[in-house]
Parts: structure tokens; sequence; C-alpha cells
């Protein structure tokens, strides 16, 4: 009940006029986002950051925290509706977790039923958020309730724990996310060291004293580093577009449909809350699922669309689901809650146990505008598919100048700086790099972000036990997280064997 009560309280902060808009924009961008090939959720939300931050430089440090994730997470759960258009029409992803969709969503497209595929996506993804957000309604406070008892050595644990998950789990190679993942914690390294107060790696440049700041890291990864991609590879999404036709499905498609959005939501929630599984993984686990559970698994490949409302409502749960270890315990779910976790960070907001407590404005008023932006999100999609479906013919000679101009003159807004404008210039490069080699960002961003957060507690829990390292293994809780750490690196590789057999297999099947 002391939930409810919260949650009620959180809708009086979503229903405030400035937070809808807040909310819509989100939404409406993250929808346009995951249209778009190529761009996704965490190339969206890095982009937006600075944005956010004027749009919000006048407003009081808590109402400007609220407004601005209000319409990250919006941006966030958006992309995931949005990604559904292009695999169905194009059979191009516009992220990850819609990869499973173009499987037989494609397939209905050339049967001249896109718009019943597209339709089902949105009412799936709806579905699959509410339950995501009932679940995080339910379970936010007793684990927050449960957290509250950790110590700096069960919190270096828990973070190793995270860190390993998403490292073992992002990119098709497990050696290639661990290597970023130390990329990651070194470049977290930089700056004047908290406790001695020795500058590391600085190589005397005062600009430097402070860290890498994480939004310019973050935009010259994902954004800048997409528009390099695209213009010195000569990289561009092409293809056909299918006409949409009829959007109202049949009683038969909603028939069919309705008992995998039930799994896809139950499934997608609880892989979401598995830090490392995230929304892809969701995806594709519901569409084994589905195809194992249907008792005409020969439809599969040809336009079934069990394969396409299952997977779409798994995907979007799990966004909401993995806002739970990122809520309660500061730790991120995903390559793109990575990004959100920096984003609260730049509020001066820690996410963790005592969010709910310090700061409940911003914790329940983001979980209210979400009941309020998937709504949104349904009524946009659903009359909206048509016109939604013409961005993917925006040039790209229009598109990418618009992403340079928003990377540079945001980041410069924010920072005042010019060396991080040299910095954002160096790390889109990089980032294209890494991305044409297949080196997958989000360990990197998340071993940014998380890297000082594991270093002070593993200091803050040295000086309590005098040295004595044996206290990460003393302590039940801190001995469990690890031993789980290594579990999950452990099965992190099976996962991998048994994800490209499963690939295979589909890739026979298309």
């Amino acid at each position: 009940m002391e939930s409810l009560e919260y949650l009620i309280k959180g809708f009086s902060v979503a229903f405030q006029w400035h937070n809808l808009l807040f909310a819509f924009v989100g939404v409406l961008i993250g929808t346009a986002v995951g249209v778009l090939p190529g761009i996704g959720p965490m190339s969206g939300v890095a982009l937006l950051i600075p944005i956010t931050a004027m749009m919000t430089g006048g407003m009081p440090p808590e109402h400007a925290a609220t407004s601005a994730i209000i319409l990250l997470a919006g941006i966030y759960y958006g992309a995931m509706y949005g990604g559904s258009t292009t695999s169905i029409l194009l059979n191009t992803p516009g992220e990850s977790s819609s990869v499973v969709t173009t499987l037989e969503g494609y397939q209905m497209a050339r049967q001249g039923k896109a718009g019943p595929a597209l339709a089902i996506a949105a009412i799936g993804s709806f579905v699959g958020g509410l339950v995501a957000l009932a679940g995080l309604v339910l379970l936010s406070e007793p684990l927050s309730n449960v957290a509250l008892r950790f110590g700096p050595a069960e919190y270096f644990s828990l973070m190793i724990l995270g860190l390993f998950a998403v490292s073992g789990l992002a990119g098709k190679s497990m050696t290639k996310a661990l290597i970023m993942t130390v990329f990651g914690l070194l470049l977290g390294t930089i700056g004047v060291d908290n406790v001695s107060g020795v500058a590391r790696f600085t190589f005397d440049l005062p600009v430097l004293y402070q860290g890498l700041e994480f939004l310019t890291v973050a935009v010259g990864l994902f954004a800048l580093g997409e528009v390099f991609k695209t213009v010195l590879l000569r990289e561009d999404a092409a293809g056909k577009v299918v006409q949409v036709g009829r959007v109202i499905p049949e009683r038969d498609d909603l028939k069919r449909s309705a008992p995998s959005i039930l799994r896809g939501s139950l499934l997608g929630f609880f892989v979401g809350v598995l830090p490392g599984a995230g929304a892809t993984m969701a995806s594709f686990f519901s569409y084994i699922l589905e195809k194992k559970w249907s008792k005409q698994p020969e439809r599969f490949g040809k336009g079934a669309i069990e394969g396409v409302a299952g997977p779409e409502t798994a995907n979007n749960a799990a966004s909401g689901g993995a806002l739970i270890p990122l809520l309660t315990l500061g730790i991120p779910g995903s390559g793109t809650t990575a990004i959100l976790l920096g984003a609260f960070i730049m509020y001066n907001i820690q996410p963790g146990p005592l969010l709910f407590d310090e700061h409940p404005m911003v914790a329940w008023g983001l979980i209210a505008s979400m009941f309020l932006g998937n709504l949104m999100l349904l009524i946009l999609n659903l009359p909206l598919v048509k016109v939604f479906a013409k961005i993917i013919d925006t040039p790209r000679r229009y598109l990418l100048p618009i992403i340079l101009a928003i990377s540079v003159f945001g980041v410069y807004a924010v920072q005042i700086n010019t060396f991080d404008l040299i910095l954002l210039i160096a790390f889109g490069v990089i980032g294209m790099v890494l991305v044409r080699h297949e080196y997958p960002l989000a360990p990197l961003v998340l071993g940014l972000v998380l890297g000082p957060m594991i270093e002070n507690n593993m200091r803050r829990a040295l000086t309590a036990a005098n040295g004595d390292f044996m206290i990460f293994l003393e302590k039940p809780v801190s001995l469990v997280f690890l031993l789980a750490a290594l579990l999950w690196l452990i099965a992190s590789v099976s996962l991998q064997i048994r994800r490209r057999r499963n690939s295979v297999e589909i890739g026979e099947e298309r």
C-alpha cells in the first residue's frame, strides 16, 4: 500500500504540464530513433543528454533532474516501439532488440499484412510495458529496503557482478566485450584521485583533473561515431519500403497473439531484471519459446504473427525490467541504462537504495511518467504507423548534419570547453573504428561509469578492514555476489556458443 501512495504522488509529478511535455517529446523522439536504422536507443539517449541539460537549465535542480530523466527514459522505451517498423517494412532492424522481429514481420509484410504486424507490435509493446511497470512498482521498494543493509563490501561485489554480467553478454565476442570493459575502467581512472589527491593520467593538463566527462564520451562514441561510420565508410540503409495497407488486425490475429503477448510480458520482464541480459536477449528467448510452444512450428519463418507479438512484447517488458537494478541497486542492466546511470550522476543523483528516500520525486515521478508514456505511445503508434514509416525515407544527407550539429553544440553548451570538442571528435573516430571491428561500446560506457564507484567502495571496505582483502569473502552477501559474477562469466561462454548455434538454425530457416 505504501508503494501505491508513493505512486499516486508520482502521478502528481508526472501530470505537471512540463513533465507531460517532456514525456511526449521523449516517446516521440524515441519512436523516430527506433524507426531510423542503425541509431538505436543508446545513441538516441546519449545524443539527447546535452539537449535536456539546456532545456532544463532554468529549473531547480530536483525538478530539472526529474524532467530530464523522464525525457531520456521516454526515448529508451519509445525506441523499443519504433524499432519494429523497419524490421517489418524493410527487413532491417531499427535497433538490436528488433532483429528477431524481421524473421516473421517481414514475411507478413510481403504477404500484405504489414499493417496488422505493426499494430500487434504496438499493442504487445504497450502490454509488455505495463506489466514491467507493475513489477517495477511492486519490487522497487522491497529491493531498496534490502539494499539499504549493504555495506561497501557488498556494493563492490554487486557492481562487479553487474560489470561481469553486461560484459559477458554484450556483443558477439565475450573477449572483445571484456577488453572494452577494461578500457572503460582505465578511462575512469583519469583525473585527481579523491582519496590521495594525486593526479592520474592527466599529463599535466588541468582540463583532465576532473576526469573525462561522461557526456562527451557517450555522445562521441554513439552519435558522432555513427555519423563518421556512415560518411567515411559509405554505409547506408537500403531497401524497398513495403506498403503498410490495412492497420487493424483481424480477430484471428488477435486470438493467436494474445497468449504470446502474455508470455512475452512475463519472460521479458524477468530477463530484463537480470543485469546484462537486456531486451535483445529477451526477444531472442521469446521467439525460441513461441516456436517451441506452437502446435504448428512449421508456420514460423513464413509469417507467423506469434513471432512478432512475443519478441516485440518481450523487448519492451525487458526495458522496464532493466530499470529495477538501475533504480534500486545502482547498477545498469543494459547499455542504455548505463547511459541513463551517467545522466542521473550528471544531475548529482545517485541511483540505488537511497534514491527512493532521498529523491522520491525523481524515482516515483519517473515510474508514473512511464505509465503515461506507454499510453502516449499506443495512441501515437496505431494511428500514425503510416506516418512513421515515411521517416525511413529521410535522406542521410539531411539527417547526419543535424546529428553532428546537435552533438557539437550540445556538448559545448554544457561543458563550455573547446577541449571537450576535441575529445568528442576523438571518441567519434574511436567509436567508428570499434564498431567497424565489432567491439561493443556498452561495456566501455559501463566501465567508465561504474569504475570510480567500484574503486571508492573497495577503498572504503579495505579501510574498515585495515587492508584485509578477505573482507570481500567474509561478508556472506559479498561472497554470493562474487561467486555469482564468476558463474555468470562461465555461463556466458556457453550462452555465446548456444546463441551461435541457434543463429545458424534460424539463418537456415530464413
